[in-house]
């Protein structure tokens, strides 16, 4: 069922199913976007302030989103973003970490110059296993009004 800008209420909140980030994610990832030490070398990482490998943040957020994308909220009426506010790395997500996500619709708002469109802000928290907060953002969606 495609939810549309019609649908999304303020306060409701969509959880998504848990993702379990391996080691050589972590390393495949960084090795193409983010090649600092404590992303790409297990036995370096260990001197590093972090004591072991980590995610790079940048990871986090594209996990972040893939798992909000799984609860289907955007299926069929996303129309992009024009970007995230307030994004925060609250603590290091390492390997073995399964992550889950909740998105809170925090507001809502009709464009008045685009009839087939409104922006959704949602606040995106990332959670490992033990139910801490690893990440939080607020995403700004485009979403298709109802035709």
């Amino acid at each position: 069922m495609i939810l549309y800008f019609e649908d999304f209420e303020v306060g409701h909140r969509f959880r998504s199913p848990g993702i379990t980030v391996t080691e050589s994610q972590v390393i495949d990832f960084a090795m193409h976007y983010d090649p600092q030490v404590f992303h790409i070398d297990t036995e370096a990482a260990k001197a590093t302030t972090y004591g072991g490998l980590i995610a790079s943040g940048i990871h986090t957020i594209a996990l972040t989103f893939r798992l909000f994308l799984m609860t289907g909220a955007l299926e069929g009426s996303s129309l992009g973003s024009p970007g995230v506010d307030d994004l925060r790395w609250l603590r290091p997500v390492r390997p073995g970490d399964t992550l889950h996500v909740v998105g809170e619709v925090l507001e809502k708002k009709a464009s008045s110059s685009r009839q087939d469109r409104g922006i959704v802000r949602i606040r995106y928290t990332s959670y490992n296993q033990r139910d801490e907060e690893v990440m939080t953002m607020v995403g700004n969606q485009i979403i298709r009004r109802r035709p």
